[in-house]
């Protein structure tokens, strides 16, 4: 049994989890977790980092440093010994498709 995948692994939910609770103003009634926006969270365990790739729903969203500072923010209040490597990329463009929940999905189409 390796427990640094399992911690790593524990730790990546509970940012996930965390991440639900940070709103785009765009779209305040879903997190942006939810909406798509968060690509992957990869834990460089050893060095203590936490890679954050994201995108935003577009690329001239005017809301872009305020959001890439929630999402530090929230990732630094469960991980606070880590530090955050924060990506932006529009590769692939954020699209409807990218929303986790298929009910809300279908309200944006």
């Amino acid at each position: 049994m390796n427990t640094t995948n399992n911690s790593t692994s524990a730790l990546v939910a509970t940012i996930e989890e965390k991440l639900q609770t940070v709103y785009d103003p765009e779209f305040p009634m879903v997190d942006i977790f939810t909406l798509g926006l968060i690509y992957d969270i990869k834990i460089q365990e050893e060095e203590k980092i936490i890679n954050v790739l994201m995108t935003f729903t577009t690329a001239a969203c005017p809301m872009a440093e305020m959001l890439q500072e929630m999402v530090r923010n929230a990732v630094m209040e469960v991980a606070p010994e880590y530090q955050i490597a924060l990506e932006v990329t529009f590769d692939p463009m954020w699209t409807i498709d990218m929303i986790k929940d298929e009910d809300l999905k279908r309200m944006f189409e």
